[in-house]
């Protein structure tokens, strides 16, 4: 932990975060050790299969509560005061739970998009999800009663980091067509197998170099949309600090590699780079 202050320390600092940012939150990852096995859809099958959407918008009516109910952690709070302190210049997320602005992060990019707003693939009007879980309430009005019977809550319910939820019988489900045009609606989410906007790319590059060190947290590097952005900063020579357990693609670009969980690592941190 030291290592990885003495290599920040001095210097203006850019985050990119993962999944492992919001597990103290009560939202899963991918890809740690102890996660169990997950296929998450593909854009393809999104797009592709009436069915698979049905299936998706049944599951993600129940699994875009609990991630609208969730708090920000220490680690969250952690940047946001790194930040408000000079040190953090900017942050990229992975996630889409938007918990790093609610925790007080201002200049915030969300890499693969957020959870609360969904877009129609045929005119491309956004609406919030929380306008659309009232459609799917209208549409589908005893589905959350039946899935939540027995005593279970939101919580209790599996949930993925895309705001999914893992119900099996979801073959009844009526899902929304836009209200405008009639067209397919898809969350504001970056699907596997779907590319993030190129704009969005190019400002998350900017990010990078506008700072003088990269902190990586919570995040395994498994998918090129992430990685990329530790391969720039290597390339261009700027230190690299990953916090995650486990291994990562990125830990051999690493100038310090920290095995720590990811809240106690960034709350240190705080202190031994404002003190």
């Amino acid at each position: 932990m030291e290592d990885a202050a003495q290599v920040l320390r001095g210097r203006t600092v850019t985050a990119l975060t993962g999944a492992g940012v919001s597990t103290d939150s009560g939202i899963p990852d991918y890809r740690s050790p102890d996660s169990p096995p997950r296929n998450p859809m593909t854009y393809q099958q999104f797009v592709g299969d009436e069915a698979f959407r049905r299936h998706y918008w049944a599951r993600n009516h129940v699994g875009w509560q609990h991630v609208d109910r969730t708090q920000p952690n220490a680690g969250h709070r952690a940047l946001a005061t790194l930040e408000e302190r000079g040190v953090l210049r900017g942050l990229i997320t992975q996630n889409v739970d938007l918990l790093h602005e609610d925790a007080g992060s201002r200049r915030v990019i969300d890499l693969h998009g957020r959870y609360d707003r969904v877009i129609c693939l045929q005119c491309g009007r956004v609406i919030s999800r929380a306008h659309l879980a009232q459609r799917l309430d209208e549409l589908n009005p005893h589905f959350l009663e039946e899935v939540l019977s027995g005593g279970l809550t939101v919580a209790d319910i599996e949930v993925a980091p895309d705001a999914d939820a893992v119900i099996e019988q979801t073959s009844h489900f009526n899902p929304a067509p836009c209200e405008f045009c009639g067209g397919v609606l898809k969350p504001e989410i970056v699907y596997f197998g779907e590319s993030v906007p190129r704009e969005r790319v190019e400002r998350a590059y900017a990010m990078v170099d506008d700072a003088g060190a990269l902190l990586v947290a919570g995040t395994s590097l498994t998918v090129m949309s992430g990685l990329r952005f530790v391969r720039h900063a290597a390339k261009t020579g700027k230190p690299i600090v990953i916090v995650n357990r486990g291994e990562t693609r990125g830990d051999p670009l690493a100038t310090v590699k920290v095995e720590a969980g990811v809240t106690e690592t960034l709350t240190a941190l705080v202190d031994l780079l404002t003190r």
